[in-house]
């Protein structure tokens, strides 16, 4: 095989300017990245831009135990004193049975016991979250819709859980 020059690659490039990028281009990428780093920057150290999600302090909050049996039916106990609060059958309870395939995944993938307690907690401001406590999720249940937002609520109990 013969060289680069022989080929007559060389002998056409000669002559010709390089292919370059456009110093517009680079300019206003540069520009456009200095102004994001200074705007977050400037977001983080006084919080103008910043918005934030304020839910107040728990209004009541429940550690729930969520098993899953032989059967496939869905037990959900009070953590404390291990009273049946409600049970659901392969056929019920189905935002609250797909919440738990989810958990379980999560826990699965994070090698955490299966009975670990969830807790439950109704928010000042009125959103309800479920937070795993063997992995650390916090899932705001408000994204749902309404309906089971009220499957999980009506497990805190008619006191509404205890408070911290």
């Amino acid at each position: 095989m013969g060289s680069a020059s022989s080929l007559g690659y060389l002998s056409n490039r000669k002559g010709r300017a390089p292919n370059r990028l456009p110093t517009a281009l680079l300019v206003g990428l540069l520009g456009l990245l200095g102004f994001t780093a200074t705007a977050v920057v400037v977001g983080q150290t006084t919080g103008l831009g910043l918005v934030k999600q304020q839910l107040g302090e728990p209004v009541a909050v429940r550690d729930l135990v969520i098993l899953r049996t032989a059967d496939d039916r869905v037990v959900v106990q009070d953590a404390a004193t291990s009273v049946e609060i409600a049970s659901y059958g392969p056929e019920t309870g189905g935002f609250v049975r797909g919440s738990l395939r989810a958990f379980e995944r999560m826990r699965q993938v994070a090698k955490v016991p299966f009975d670990a307690p969830y807790r439950l907690i109704k928010w000042e401001v009125g959103p309800v979250s479920l937070s795993d406590t063997g992995t650390g999720e916090r899932i705001y249940l408000a994204a749902f819709g309404r309906d089971n937002v009220a499957a999980f609520e009506a497990l805190l109990g008619e006191q509404g859980g205890k408070l911290p």
